[in-house]
C-alpha cells in the first residue's frame, strides 16, 4: 500500500550542502526545512551521516535524488531502491523525489539528466515504473521537470501535457522547478506561463528556484548563480497559480557563505508575503514552527 503524502506546505528551505554542516550546528539558522541529495547519504555511518542526524534532529528534512533513471529502458535498479528506502526510514523524510528523465543505458550512467520523447507510450513506460518504485518503497513520491536543450522529432504533446499526463497516470506529485521550465521555454520557444497554466494545481507539492548561466541564444541549467529576475518573476506568477508550496533553492556550484543563501532566501519570503493571501500567510508563519503541518485547500 502507499502511503498518500498530505499537502503539507513546509515553508522556505535551502538545498543541504556539506560546507554549511557546522555552520547549521553552530548558529542553527532560522530555516524551515532542508533537502539532502540521497545519494550522498546512502552508505551507512561517516561523517555525511552524523551530520545529517544531527541536523535532522532540528530541521525538517526532504529527499531529492538524481539517479532512478525513470524513463531508461534498462530495468530498475533494485540495489539502488533498497538503499533509498532504507535511508528513508533512518531520515523520516517528508517526501522523495527525483526526475523525469533517463540518466543511463546497459548500465552506464551518464551523469545528466536526460530528456524524454513527450509520446503516450513513454507515459506509460514512465508512469508504470514510477508506480512500482512507489509501491517498493510505501510513499507517493515526487517526479521533477527536468531542462532540456533538444527535443525529439517523435513526440506528440508538448512537455506540460506530458508531466500532467504522467503524475495523473502514475498517482504522483510534482516537484515544479520554475528555473527548469523558464531554462526549456527560453531555449525551445514557448511562453513559461504556458507551462504553469497547464498544471493541476492539486499535483504540485514543491518548487525548486535556483540560477543559470545564459548565453544569449541558449540558457544551460547550471545552478552556479544566484537566482536571476526572470526566475523570480516567474516564481511571482507561480505562486499566483499554485498558492502556497513548499519553496527552495538549489545551489550546487560556485557555492557561497550560508548567510548569502539564507538572504536569497529572504527574497523568497518576501514575494510569497507579497503574493499570498493573509490566510495562506498565516499557514506560512505555522510552518516555521517545525513538525507542523498545514494541510492547504
Amino acid at each position: 500500500m502507499t502511503d498518500k503524502i498530505e499537502r503539507e506546505f513546509l515553508g522556505f528551505g535551502l538545498g543541504l550542502r556539506t560546507k554549511h554542516f557546522e555552520y547549521i550546528l553552530q548558529h542553527q539558522p532560522d530555516i524551515d526545512w532542508f533537502e539532502i541529495l540521497s545519494e550522498n547519504y546512502m552508505v551507512a555511518g561517516g561523517k555525511p551521516r552524523y551530520y545529517l542526524q544531527a541536523i535532522s534532529e532540528q530541521y525538517p528534512l526532504v529527499m531529492h535524488g538524481v539517479s532512478l533513471s525513470i524513463g531508461s529502458a534498462d530495468p530498475l535498479d533494485m540495489d539502488y531502491l533498497r538503499a533509498l528506502k532504507t535511508l528513508a526510514n533512518d531520515v523520516e523524510p517528508k517526501w522523495i523525489s527525483d526526475h523525469i528523465c533517463w540518466t543511463g543505458i546497459h548500465g552506464i550512467n551518464s551523469h545528466d539528466l536526460l530528456p524524454l520523447p513527450y509520446t503516450m507510450e513513454t507515459v506509460r513506460h514512465v508512469a508504470e515504473r514510477i508506480s512500482r518504485v512507489q509501491d517498493f518503497l510505501g510513499r507517493q513520491i515526487l517526479m521533477e521537470n527536468v531542462s532540456s536543450y533538444l527535443s525529439y522529432q517523435d513526440s506528440e504533446m508538448d512537455e506540460w501535457t506530458f508531466v500532467s499526463e504522467v503524475a495523473k497516470a502514475s498517482d504522483s506529485l510534482i516537484l515544479l522547478d520554475i528555473n527548469n521550465v523558464y531554462v526549456s521555454a527560453r531555449n525551445h520557444g514557448f511562453e513559461p506561463m504556458d507551462y504553469l497554466n497547464r498544471i493541476d494545481p492539486a499535483r504540485v507539492q514543491q518548487f525548486h528556484l535556483a540560477g543559470h548561466s545564459d548565453y544569449g541564444d541558449y540558457v544551460i541549467d547550471t545552478h552556479d548563480h544566484d537566482v536571476p529576475d526572470s526566475v523570480w518573476d516567474l516564481y511571482r506568477q507561480a505562486l499566483v497559480r499554485f498558492g502556497a508550496v513548499s519553496t527552495m533553492i538549489e545551489r550546487d556550484a560556485n557555492i557561497p557563505e550560508f548567510p548569502v543563501l539564507e538572504a536569497e532566501l529572504g527574497i523568497a519570503r518576501d514575494i510569497a508575503t507579497q503574493v499570498l493571501s493573509p490566510n495562506q500567510l498565516s499557514i506560512a508563519d505555522l510552518a516555521r514552527n517545525r513538525g507542523v503541518k498545514s494541510c492547504l485547500a
